[in-house]
């Protein structure tokens, strides 16, 4: 079975339990309603079996690789087989190294400490931030965004082909869009790349959550992704792949855990060897829950089965885009059209309508979450909106004067927990908000839209 595809007979599964699938918030219109999460490419709500698995483990925390004492054991012993778990669901090579870390942000910066001096790095335009902007103190390509896969793949032959051949080089891109959520073609690319004699980093923040991801299949030399993304609650990530360049860095933090032997010098001075393991880079006390999070949401999306919830995610898009269709003054954002596979996260205009309006209005009047704004791709939702990328503007733009263009754009987003009756009940939002407007005032505060008290 593809990576990016699913048994299609497989039947659609339940959607998994979720922390906050029965929390009420209040409308202004009067009343409560259970609140709608569609904001899932943000932050996904944890899995209850997540939750349930840390709050069991929390009693027995620990300091982890230091403590000599029965929890501090047991804790290592919990986030180093956390490491394995992770490495297994990824499908790490033999070799492979995998670092915990803060987020993928923290994962893709990591990387740029670590990438050779003289390391040519490429990317398109089409990235997050957190995968476009690390690469400052490198030599970085930005490659226009694509309009097809096919596109993609040559776009960035054309550009690996005129590089120097002789230093080392580096791709980034991602595997699906946090705007459009259109799947890349991503071991084309990795071919390409390899091809060339560069090598490759995946972000598979939006990805992973959706679909399985194996870095030997995909033949990417290195995976960076979320946990908070992956329905885990705490504040972690991974990056794993080729252990090589990580060993060759120095330590992305110095401190206790990166080192292996600290001595003085007779000058008074300092020498240190660093460990040439994870550990090189986890300096400070780690995040053993947050580890352990992340390789419970593992577990748990695993064992609930991708073949079933890849296919009952399809089955939400399609009741979205089916119902945003039928809606004239909606317009989809799409890189590669309307057939491209992509997974739960879709991004859209309104036509009369500034989107942090539309977005105040869904939360307040029908107590659904969604995201407005340029959500942290500049470039890529002012492409898509037609507007100048040099244009200057901040994510949440205060509401357009009449006449002019707004610069940013609604996003719905779902994945393992969310019911029917949530994609239901914003189809049916959007079409009377288009249709009888808003039932109440709103007002610009800070730069958003905010319901007028």
């Amino acid at each position: 079975m593809s990576v990016f595809t699913a048994a299609a007979d497989q039947s659609v599964c339940a959607p998994l339990p979720v922390l906050g699938r029965d929390v009420t918030v209040p409308l202004v219109t009067g009343g409560e309603v259970t609140y709608a999460a569609l904001d899932y490419a943000a932050s996904a709500p944890a899995l209850q079996r997540v939750w349930d698995d840390v709050a069991a483990y929390a009693p027995y925390y620990g300091s982890v690789h230091r403590g000599a004492g029965y929890l501090s054991q047991l804790s290592t012993d919990l986030f180093e087989n956390a490491r394995k778990a992770v490495a297994e669901f990824l499908d790490c090579r033999d070799g492979d190294q995998l670092v915990f870390t803060r987020s993928t942000t923290d994962s893709l910066n990591l990387l740029a400490r670590a990438i050779p001096a003289d390391c040519q790095v490429f990317v398109f335009e089409t990235e997050h931030h957190a995968s476009l902007l690390p690469w400052q103190d490198a030599q970085v390509t930005y490659l226009n965004a694509p309009r097809t896969p096919r596109q993609a793949v040559e776009t960035l032959e054309r550009a690996l082909a005129d590089r120097d051949p002789h230093g080392p080089a580096l791709v980034c891109v991602t595997g699906a869009s946090n705007v459009t959520g259109e799947l890349w073609p991503v071991r084309e690319l990795a071919a390409a790349a390899h091809a060339h004699g560069a090598r490759i980093v995946l972000d598979a923040a939006q990805l992973a959550p959706h679909h399985p991801v194996s870095v030997r299949d995909l033949d990417v030399d290195w995976v960076a992704f979320s946990g908070h993304k992956l329905y885990a609650p705490f504040g972690s990530g991974v990056l794993a792949g080729r252990a090589d360049w990580l060993q060759a860095a120095e330590p992305y933090l110095a401190g206790g855990g990166a080192s292996r032997k600290v001595t003085r010098r007779e000058d008074g001075g300092v020498d240190v060897e660093w460990h040439e393991t994870a550990a090189r880079h986890e300096a400070g006390s780690p995040n053993v829950i947050g580890a352990y999070a992340i390789a419970s949401a593992c577990k748990a999306l695993t064992e609930a089965g991708w073949d079933g919830l890849v296919a009952r995610e399809r089955h939400l898009i399609e009741k979205v885009r089916t119902g945003l269709a039928d809606v004239p003054e909606v317009r989809v954002l799409s890189l590669f059209g309307d057939d491209a596979p992509r997974v739960g996260v879709i991004s859209f205009v309104v036509e009369g309508w500034n989107s942090s309006h539309f977005a105040a209005a869904l939360s307040a009047e029908y107590g659904i979450g969604v995201r407005d704004g340029l959500f942290c791709a500049h470039p890529l939702v002012r492409t898509l909106l037609g507007s100048d990328p040099q244009t200057q503007g901040e994510c949440g733009a205060p509401e357009a004067a009449p006449g002019e263009k707004s610069l940013n754009a609604i996003r719905v987003s779902f994945g393992a927990g969310t019911p029917d009756e949530h994609v239901d009940r914003f189809v049916r939002a959007v079409r009377e908000l288009v249709t009888d407007g808003a039932r109440w005032k709103y007002r610009t505060e800070d730069g958003r839209c905010v319901p007028a008290v």
